[in-house]
């Protein structure tokens, strides 16, 4: 046996074969093996190999800021099939990316489903069960009487995804792939291969893929940033053991997130006091945030997803409830105050972090009191549209966990603007439209996210936040309850949007003091549970 398992990126690029299956531990710009993924693309133009890859992706492998991840290997040829829980999305500034011009000419099988559900695809596949049997995706875009998941013609001839009756009942069956290759990222080997994460901002799913992996006869390579003497890791920290460990390679510039080297409050190194976390900035993103933020209560446990809903936090911070509600995010971190911008997925003075799949389990078992999302589009039906625009597709990454957290979701905030692109006036206790924006109330949605006819028949609540009305989703549809001060109903409401609004009959006026750039005297409601 070798003293070490310590191999060049180019030796280990040399062991992925032609028609390999490849699992890769990412989330964005967060844990993402950028060298190692550079390394096999790096090959595939020298060689013409490996060919022909599926690519496992349970989150996303890189973004359009500055770590290419699946970017460096979306070459014609190299892949065959991408399989991701999420895509690279950014601007419309930014050029597309590589894999997206794959996806839209149709150059590779590419499916978009549920993170949680290809976590838990890997258990399966560990321990030689036949696929997963979920109600997760039911009636959206991943269930097979809509897209199956499919995201372009080539993945629809090629379906992945059944709907089957068990004991009675109608589930999703996704079939199991069995990946040869895993690639993590870890901070730390030793000699032997043992993988401790101490400067990481999340663990996500790299112990139950390299397990998925080693269960099955193939290898896997691990990215870190530094080896160290065989032995030398405390038990504690090793969150991957070396048994499960074939390979290291060593890349000393891994950056901890996009655009940042290293910051010890990313990994939990360090807890910062209050006033290093800015409160959210003054526009109706703001607004929003904090309308939504008066549907908390005291202990509740929230799900927190990116978009405007990132904001509350902060919202609460200003006023005064630092530790009232936990919040918990799918990449892994337990309370704290969820990070902005590129270390969006982690959290700063976190009280703990999870593995992503254990994570997954709680949010898709609906252990959690409040989900606060983001929505692109909403239609007739209640259905909300997150993860796919047809006319700029890589504007959206897929819908990430978003189906997973929905599906058993006691309660569910929708946040977004009530048009696109609107210029909106907002202050003193009021809200002025300007110019109008484009519809996103409107008859269908491109893409079903979440599926509000499956929302009513599990008595779920669903709220849609905007900065100018709260809507409600009811038995017959949607329904408008408040309206912001200053907003015409009929006008900036009823006419801006492409289907039938009712209106509640005890319509009421939004709180005036959210408008008001100052702290606006929130007060949480009373705790739900013990």
């Amino acid at each position: 046996m070798r003293s070490s398992k310590v191999v060049s990126l180019a030796h280990a690029a040399s062991l992925i074969d032609d028609d390999d299956t490849v699992t890769v531990s990412s989330s964005s710009g967060l844990g993402c093996p950028d060298a190692m993924l550079a390394a096999i693309g790096a090959r595939f133009e020298a060689q013409g190999h490996p060919r022909n890859l599926t690519m496992l992706h349970p989150i996303a492998a890189g973004d359009m800021y500055g770590i290419k991840g699946i970017d460096h290997i979306a070459k014609k040829g190299l892949l065959q099939t991408v399989i991701a829980g999420s895509f690279p999305s950014g601007p419309s500034s930014l050029p597309m990316p590589d894999i997206w011009h794959l996806i839209t000419d149709n150059d590779v099988r590419a499916y978009n489903l549920p993170s949680g559900v290809l976590f838990d695809m890997h258990r399966e596949v560990a321990a030689k069960r036949p696929g997963v049997l979920t109600k997760v995706g039911l009636d959206t875009y991943v269930d097979p009487d809509r897209q199956g998941g499919a995201m372009n013609a080539q993945a629809a001839e090629h379906p992945i995804v059944e709907k089957v009756t068990f004991a009675g009942d109608e589930w999703l069956h996704y079939k199991n792939f069995v990946p040869r290759v895993a690639i993590v990222r870890a901070t730390t080997a030793d000699e032997r291969g043992n993988l401790s994460f101490e400067h990481e901002g999340a663990l996500l799913g790299g112990r139950d893929q390299a397990l998925a992996v080693r269960n099955n006869g193939g290898i896997v390579i691990a990215q870190v940033k530094r080896v160290v003497k065989a032995g030398s890791l405390h038990t504690q920290r090793v969150h991957i053991p070396c048994n499960l460990v074939d390979y290291v390679v060593v890349a000393p510039e891994q950056k901890q997130t996009t655009q940042i080297e290293y910051d010890p409050e990313i990994s939990g190194e360090v807890k910062l006091p209050d006033s290093a976390f800015a409160f959210a900035e003054w526009h109706a993103d703001k607004v929003i945030a904090r309308r939504a933020a008066m549907e908390l209560a005291q202990n509740d446990a929230v799900n927190l997803g990116f978009g405007i809903s990132a904001n509350v936090p902060r919202v609460l911070l200003e006023e005064g409830y630092r530790d009232d509600v936990t919040w918990v995010i799918e990449q892994g971190a337990v309370g704290g105050v969820p990070l902005l911008g590129f270390a969006f997925g982690c959290s700063g003075n976190a009280d703990a972090i999870m593995p992503s799949p254990s994570q997954f389990v709680y949010f898709q078992g609906g252990g959690f009191d409040v989900s606060l999302l983001s929505f692109l589009q909403v239609d007739r039906f209640g259905n909300v549209n997150v993860s796919k625009l047809p006319s700029k597709p890589y504007l959206t990454a897929g819908c990430g966990g978003f189906i997973d957290i929905t599906t058993h979701a006691k309660r569910i905030v929708f946040c977004g603007y009530f048009t696109a692109g609107a210029k909106i006036e907002v202050g003193d206790g009021r809200l002025k439209i300007v110019k109008e924006g484009k519809k996103k109330f409107i008859a269908d949605v491109d893409h079903v996210t979440f599926s509000g006819r499956m929302g009513q028949q599990r008595d779920q609540e669903a709220l849609y936040v905007t900065e100018r009305c709260v809507i409600q989703l009811r038995d017959k549809g949607l329904e408008v309850i408040e309206i912001a001060p200053g907003i015409d109903l009929q006008k900036d409401v009823l006419d801006q949007c492409d289907i039938e609004l009712a209106v509640s009959p005890a319509l009421k006026t939004m709180d005036a003091s959210i408008f008001t750039d100052s702290p606006f005297g929130l007060k949480l409601k009373e705790a739900r549970h013990g």
